[in-house]
């Protein structure tokens, strides 16, 4: 569920952009931060995005099968509610970026945040799902309550 609102999300502030700016359009909404209309036909922050076409297909199959192993590691019994909601974020932000790829060239990003001169790619929500979730799997590695192995059978 928190998956579907993730992508559902991602997918209706694209279309909002689509909508309303042209392709290139900017609007300044806050210093250091635009709204933007661009595509993205690579990976993250632009990884192969001149590439020549092919890794829109490499993209879409990845993107597939992280989205079913994502979905058999969220319905194992062992998964922990942390690690379920990181992953759920990952899974969103994977299925946004996937409906968008497969119905455009690339990935509609429109988030620009600066500083002078200085911008970060830009990004859209499936992007900040992804990599809060991939956060939130990191820390609970790092810094999770585990579960304490079972006492061994002192009755023997």
């Amino acid at each position: 569920m928190f998956a579907g609102l993730i992508a559902t999300v991602d997918l209706a502030t694209k279309a909002a952009i689509v909508e309303r700016l042209a392709y290139g359009q900017q609007i300044e909404l806050l210093p250091s931060l635009n709204i933007v209309h661009v595509i993205n036909q690579g990976a993250a922050f632009g990884l192969l995005a001149t590439a020549g076409g092919w890794q829109r297909y490499l993209f879409i199959v990845v993107a597939v099968l992280a989205s079913i192993l994502i979905v058999r590691m969220i319905r194992k019994p062992e998964t922990g509610s942390a690690e379920r909601i990181g992953l759920a974020m990952i899974l969103g932000g994977a299925v946004g970026n996937l409906v968008d790829r497969t119905a455009r060239m690339g990935v509609v990003d429109w988030i620009d945040v600066y500083v002078g001169v200085h911008h970060w790619p830009a990004f859209n929500i499936a992007d900040i799902g992804i990599t809060l979730g991939a956060a939130i799997i990191v820390l609970h590695a790092l810094f999770g309550v585990r579960a304490a192995a079972p006492a061994a059978d002192k009755t023997r």
